[in-house]
């Protein structure tokens, strides 16, 4: 196959998104920039997660009593 069908493909792609916009769920969109209470309570004033607890769990370093039990 050469390059002529391969272009032809990438440009009707590119007409259609250029054209033809989805539909805009403008509830989710307003749901989505308006934010959720809960989940604005778990971030500092400076847009970062305060807590760390759920990773230092995931990632952390493993406790000496749990190497010594294995």
């Amino acid at each position: 196959m050469g390059r002529g069908r391969a272009k032809a493909k990438q440009i009707k792609v590119a007409r259609k998104l250029k054209y033809n916009s989805p539909e805009t769920d403008l509830s989710a969109l307003q749901r989505e920039l308006g934010g959720e209470a809960a989940h604005a309570d778990s971030y500092g004033p400076d847009g970062f997660e305060d807590d760390y607890s759920d990773y230092a769990e995931k990632y952390g370093e493993p406790d000496e009593d749990e190497d010594a039990a294995r």
